[in-house]
């Protein structure tokens, strides 16, 4: 029965790290840039979604539509107000710009973490589900929730791959993270797809953010450990890889709940830091990377 258990709840945090971790590769591998405010803008979802459900009145639903938009708008934010003018700037060496980038995004993000807590506190907060009570599996007593969380995630990832792959807007963004010089000189103006993208990316960590508000609670306390398992998981499936940081997810998602099940939840990250340093150690470029 535990084995099952493992099974159902590893699948579902699974797909909900997947949905965050591929966001976040996404804006690697198109934009070049690491988002280190990523837990920030995931909590920031999950936060808005709570209070515009409760405090407001909307219901799960309307919390979540706000909770995804709240998302999208910090996003924008974050590369307009960061990103975007460390990237421009002619005072910074080309060569520190990236360090630069990763700083002020830390530094945004705690700023995020810190008003998060001032506004609403740093108390945790659970998003009303859109599907309340609980079914059985073999046996096993289930939130509704969890099942939704599954589901929803991988029709977001499933909407992605349609998106890449079967639209222009799409296939230019793969161009992109391919080669973005070369597009240029087909007329395309990069500050326009990067727009595209970080929108895109808001969109999927809104609904990773607030997936997991109702799903596992969150507080402006857990913004530092999301940034930290998504970067985990891009690492170790491969920088700029989707299909890398999908099982990169799994393996974390997996590990983390078997740990979390048999040893104690209170270590459950420990496992997935020494297996990434294993990985780091003999393939450096990660699962599926390509450099």
């Amino acid at each position: 029965m535990k084995l099952l258990q493992i099974l159902i709840d590893g699948f579902a945090i699974s797909s909900l790290y997947g949905v965050g971790a591929i966001g976040f590769t996404l804006i690697f591998g198109v934009s070049g840039v690491l988002n280190l405010s990523h837990g920030a803008i995931m909590v920031t979802a999950a936060v808005a979604a709570w209070a515009a459900a409760g405090t407001l009145g909307l219901g799960p639903y309307g919390g979540a539509g706000a909770g995804v938009l709240a998302s999208v708008a910090m996003s924008f934010a974050t590369y307009l107000l960061v990103v975007r003018p460390i990237q421009t700037s002619k005072r910074i060496p080309r060569e520190e710009k990236e360090i630069f980038v990763l700083t002020g995004t830390l530094l945004w993000g705690i700023m995020l973490q810190e008003a998060i807590a001032y506004l609403f506190t740093s108390n945790p907060k659970t998003v009303l589900p859109l599907i309340p009570g609980v079914i059985s599996i073999a046996g096993i007593r289930t939130p509704s929730q969890e099942i939704v969380t599954a589901v929803l995630s991988w029709t977001a990832i499933g909407a992605l791959w349609l998106l890449v792959n079967r639209t222009r807007v799409g296939k230019v963004l793969l161009a992109a993270s391919i080669n973005p010089r070369g597009l240029t000189l087909l007329g395309f103006e990069l500050p326009t797809i990067y727009l595209y993208v970080w929108g895109l990316y808001g969109v999927l960590a809104g609904i990773a953010g607030v997936l997991l508000g109702s799903f596992l609670g969150v507080s402006s306390d857990n913004v530092g450990q999301l940034t930290a398992s998504a970067f985990s998981i891009v690492v170790l499936g491969g920088l700029g890889s989707v299909t890398g940081s999908l099982v990169g997810a799994y393996v974390v998602g997996y590990l983390e709940t078997i740990t979390a099940y048999l040893i104690s939840p209170s270590i459950r990250t420990i496992p997935v830091l020494l297996l990434l340093v294993v990985v780091v150690y003999l393939r450096p470029q990660g699962l599926l990377g390509r450099r």
